[in-house]
């Protein structure tokens, strides 16, 4: 009898659906073997921050501005110039208030000899009044020119201390001690201070101190006070990082496209002067923070055995499951794992969480272990138990396989 290709084609197909038959009714069936994830407790630091950004500005800068109009004939100082409090800055042409000040000397001396002239004959129509000589009439009007001329001297000599006042302005002064940020000015410039005071220099007190305002969300400006530690962040020193305080949370609310944000005020040592004013800070600010605490991971609160993977776990035992008060959200249940293999829920109380760890009030010490999941033996786990590693890209030794 003749048998084609056809034929050993098909019986090669039967018979390997029956291999495949015989092996998955031998091991398909079988449940994959599970392993007791733990976590050993220790002590460590928890904390939570919240992040902004924010600009590098001095504490303290000044405005230095001209309260008169005039043409800049001298500038004495340059940006980043050194000045103490009381130094010229700059100097106005004062020719013109010049000017303006002897016109009202002149002006006022002018008055001062209608006034002396003015008192003499009112000195003189009161003699004649008191001996009834000139009509009232004629002793009223006296008695008019003389409060006139009087006045006239008094504005005369007011305007002679605001020219004055005036030439005193073209001379301009630092107000405090600090360096000269900016400065808005060159000689020849025309500055006008009709309606506003220009301002020509702005001076930082200090720049070995500095400060960040920084943005908050209202969604985190309830967790932000005086005194939380900060640290930031700038493009210009991407690997240092600036530690700072904040000083000042201020309650007046900037709205941006429908987001509101309010300003904290965070100072930071710059002894090194690398912060610049006008930096772009990105900070993050500290409003929970414990140090050498005993730390418990959060994911051990929410671990709780079922009936399968007890009895899949055949070395270890557990005790019967406990709840925690409902009402107080400080408990927490937790499965701990003693030396003899015995896993048994324990009652905690928890202070400060980041979400990843929870300080333990009490209920647990440093050293414990506490169970966290359940998973899946993996070929490397049963290799490691065994002690032994291997890897089917490794090349074999020679003679690795030959029988002696």
């Amino acid at each position: 009898m003749k048998i084609n290709k056809k034929t050993y084609l098909i019986a090669g197909l039967i018979v390997a659906a029956l291999a495949i038959g015989i092996y998955s009714m031998f091991h398909g069936s079988e449940k994959p073997k599970l392993k007791l994830d733990t976590a050993k407790i220790a002590k460590g630091n928890i904390s939570t921050a919240i992040t902004a950004t924010g600009t590098v500005e001095p504490i303290k800068s000044v405005e230095v501005g001209t309260q008169v109009s005039g043409v800049i004939s001298k500038i004495y100082v340059d940006y980043n110039s050194m000045v103490k409090k009381g130094q010229i800055l700059a100097e106005l042409d004062k020719k013109l208030l010049q000017s303006e000040l002897e016109a009202a000397q002149a002006t006022w001396q002018t008055k001062k000899v209608a006034y002396e002239n003015q008192l003499l004959t009112y000195n003189r129509q009161k003699e004649l009044w008191n001996k009834q000589a000139i009509s009232k009439a004629d002793w009223e009007t006296a008695q008019a020119d003389f409060q006139t001329a009087r006045l006239a001297v008094m504005a005369s000599k007011a305007s002679v201390v605001k020219a004055e006042t005036n030439l005193g302005y073209a001379t301009i002064y630092s107000t405090i001690d600090g360096v000269v940020i900016s400065k808005a000015v060159e000689e020849g410039q025309t500055v006008a201070a009709s309606f506003s005071t220009p301002t020509l220099f702005t001076i930082a007190n200090d720049l070995t101190k500095m400060r960040v305002i920084a943005n908050v969300d209202e969604a985190d400006i309830g967790g932000v006070k005086d005194g939380q530690r900060v640290t930031f962040t700038v493009d210009a020193y991407p690997d240092d990082i600036f530690d700072g305080k904040v000083v000042q949370v201020r309650l007046e609310a900037t709205t941006t496209s429908n987001v509101v944000t309010y300003e904290v005020a965070i100072e930071a040592p710059n002894t090194s002067l690398k912060l610049k004013p006008g930096m772009t800070a990105s900070a993050s600010i500290y409003t929970m923070e414990e140090s050498n605490v005993i730390l418990v991971p959060t994911k051990a609160f929410r671990f709780s055995p079922d009936a399968s993977q007890v009895k899949s776990m055949k070395d270890f035992t557990f005790d019967k499951a406990i709840q925690a008060d409902s009402k107080n959200t400080k408990q927490k249940v937790v499965w701990v794992r003693s030396h003899s293999n015995k896993v048994s829920p324990k009652i905690i109380t928890i202070g400060l969480t980041d979400g990843i760890n929870a300080s333990v009030v009490n209920g647990l010490a440093v050293g414990e272990e506490v169970a966290t999941s359940v998973s899946e033996v993996t070929v490397a786990d049963s290799q490691a138990a065994a002690g032994t590693e291997t890897s089917p890209f490794m090349p074999k030794p020679p003679g690795g396989n030959s029988k002696k």
